[in-house]
């Protein structure tokens, strides 16, 4: 199959969360299978790969014709293309400047939409199936059930809109849709309008031919008002063209046995490299290398859907009844002074980062003991497959991804971590407390430890997942042009 992915994120060149990592591992895992897959998205300021300059592309947006370079590199066999605009993408951010969207995102990202169409016309032969990510990417389907429907060179192509994250949706003024290249009649409850705004992922989710979230768990809660972020009634208008695949893990970025950012490899089968990464770890964060107290890691976006929002009562506690912790992330300025006034109150046993290191990241996933993920929401999340990999128990509440990938850890030995149900900083206490119970017991811990390490979420899993839902989809293509 011939299969175009389309995103504004991809690893190594563009991340600012596990949008850019799925881009960057599931198209390789693809190209592994046998697939024919190519990746499209913005050549970023500081961006220097695909500097092979191919020619340029006349991409109509609004009343303007943009004329944009596309450079070309291959990595894992996968061919990346970069759409060069400077005016739109040589910023310093990919969507903010001062923590402020800027105001044209939405020309920006519908120019990636309509010059990757394009691009793939320069093409022998059209995609099977153009494989779209969050609402960056959403009108690539409106496009080509609109301003394409007559083009005979997408006539068999069909799309799939992958949702990694439903609560950003690209909500825009009415007056942006004649910069788009979208008509007027489209902007109706009915297809692109939500709460008297354009909404570009209701876009994706009504002119898609299929739609995915990245965890089964998550599928099922985006179609209540808790989670559906107001458009759980468009989606279920869609659910039985609705399915969740839960991401995999990049192991040939995330493997303690092969990991260059470790102070000292190690395995399931030679664990004893992870103490010195501990000490490692505790040193770099000038905390006491006193390797007896369990430490708790935490890498994330400091946002209220990570669940910091439970940590003013729960954090002083556990930290007073034994243990330790370290936190590298960037956010939002409540959570930021929250992690910096814990450090102030425990000197010896919190430090925290507010800064986003890849490097210092593997690092905390393999020193610490337990990884704390206390989400309101987690479409899927990545952080917590990489720990079970590493050795480094997560403790996590009972939503989305996590739930899918965390057995709760049970008296006969069962269970890779620890899990809570309700969002109740009470509960996340006295879960800690249990995990503190089972530290202290060394046999018990070392069992568990082995647990998580010997579980394969590798990416191959859900690439296969993937394949079969592009399948039905051509199936469906090719019955329907019988």
């Amino acid at each position: 199959m011939r299969i175009l992915f389309v995103a504004s994120e991809v690893v190594p060149w563009a991340k600012t969360g596990g949008l850019g990592d799925v881009l960057g591992a599931l198209p390789k895992t693809l190209r592994q299978l046998g697939q024919d897959v190519s990746v499209v998205l913005p050549r970023y300021r500081g961006i220097e790969a695909g500097r092979r300059r191919m020619a340029s592309l006349t991409v109509p947006l609004g009343d303007q014709l943009r004329f944009c370079p596309v450079y070309e590199t291959t990595r894992r066999q996968v061919r990346c293309f970069f759409i060069d605009y400077p005016p739109y993408y040589d910023r310093d951010g990919l969507y903010q400047a001062g923590r402020r969207d800027y105001p044209d995102n939405a020309e920006r990202f519908a120019l990636l939409s309509l010059a990757a169409l394009e691009l793939a016309k320069r093409s022998a032969s059209p995609p099977d199936v153009i494989h779209c990510h969050d609402w960056h990417t959403a009108l690539i389907p409106a496009y080509l059930k609109t301003i394409y429907a007559s083009d005979p060179f997408f006539h068999r192509t069909r799309t799939l809109l992958t949702i990694h994250n439903l609560a950003y949706q690209g909500k825009f003024p009415k007056a942006t849709l004649p910069k788009i290249s979208l008509s007027a009649r489209g902007l109706n409850p009915a297809q692109l309008e939500l709460s008297g705004k354009l909404n570009f992922l209701k876009a994706g989710l009504v002119f898609a031919d299929r739609i995915n979230t990245v965890s089964r768990k998550y599928s099922r809660e985006i179609l209540t008002p808790e989670y559906g972020s107001g458009l759980e009634g468009v989606l279920k208008t869609r659910a039985g063209e609705l399915t969740g695949i839960l991401n995999g893990a990049d192991y040939d970025q995330w493997d303690p046995e092969t990991d260059r950012n470790l102070a000292a490899n190690y395995s399931a089968r030679s664990p004893e490299g992870k103490l010195a990464c501990k000490r490692d770890l505790l040193g770099t964060y000038g905390l006491p290398r006193d390797g007896r107290r369990p430490l708790v890691g935490i890498v994330s976006r400091l946002t209220g859907q990570k669940g910091f929002d439970l940590l003013p009562h729960a954090a002083p506690e556990f930290i007073a009844e034994g243990f330790s912790m370290v936190v590298l992330g960037t956010g939002e300025e409540r959570y930021a002074r929250f992690f910096r006034g814990l450090q102030k109150k425990f000197p010896d046993y919190v430090s925290v980062k507010i800064m986003y290191h890849d490097g210092l990241a593997h690092k905390v996933e393999a020193g610490a003991d337990l990884f704390l993920m206390p989400s309101r929401y987690e479409p899927c999340g990545l952080n917590q497959i990489y720990s079970l990999k590493y050795g480094t128990v997560p403790v996590v509440r009972a939503t989305g991804g996590l739930d899918d990938t965390i057995e709760d850890y049970r008296e006969d030995g069962s269970g890779n971590g620890f899990k809570f149900s309700n969002y109740d900083s009470e509960e996340l206490l006295q879960t800690m407390r249990r995990a503190l119970r089972v530290y202290r017991s060394p046999q018990r811990w070392k069992h568990l430890v082995g647990n998580c390490m010997g579980l394969d979420f590798s990416w191959e899993v859900a690439a296969r997942s993937y394949l079969e839902l592009y399948r039905s989809l051509l199936a469906k293509a090719n019955q329907g042009a019988e």
